[in-house]
């Protein structure tokens, strides 16, 4: 009967947390939303830290990335409201904080980059992102965001299905 009993806690426990880890996980949609967001965040830092280096006779990387924003302001927003939903069902608080602090921590992230090199190198190796980004349409974004590269995973694995 001890056995049994051990038995029957361990297995529960198994399902308890196989139940709620898949509950945390990301659909490929939400997965997209992610990556759409930390690219959004990283852009504007780019932006902010490179606009001095703008070169001669393009506009202000700064001024680009609120058009890059502009353009495509419902695809963000749309990311924004599918995380938002994500951390509803998910999360441990308040949904859009939750969102505000990971869109914050990926400015964070590419902030440490900056401050770790000199700006002309941080520029010289990411300022080409905001050039490239201001030419995408909305498809093209999608695409980008929906790419999950191995040095920028999802904070969250990615579900089997649902």
């Amino acid at each position: 009967m001890k056995y049994m009993t051990k038995f029957l806690i361990v297995f529960l426990s198994v399902i308890f947390v196989s139940s709620s880890a898949f509950s945390a996980c990301y659909t490929m949609k939400e997965a997209e939303a992610e990556q759409g967001i930390r690219i959004h965040s990283e852009l504007m830092v780019i932006a902010l830290n490179c606009q001095h280096l703008t070169p001669k006779g393009q506009e202000n990387l700064y001024l680009q990335y609120k058009k890059f924003t502009k353009q495509h302001e419902s695809v963000f927003s749309n990311y924004e409201k599918t995380l938002i939903r994500f951390f509803d069902v998910n999360g441990k608080g308040s949904a859009e904080r939750e969102m505000h602090v990971l869109r914050t921590d990926f400015a964070n992230k590419i902030s440490k980059d900056a401050a770790v090199m000199r700006p002309d190198g941080f520029c010289k190796v990411y300022m080409p992102r905001i050039q490239k980004a201001g030419r995408m349409d909305d498809p093209e974004l999608h695409k980008w965001a929906a790419t999950i590269f191995p040095s920028h995973p999802v904070s969250r694995p990615l579900c089997a299905s649902r």
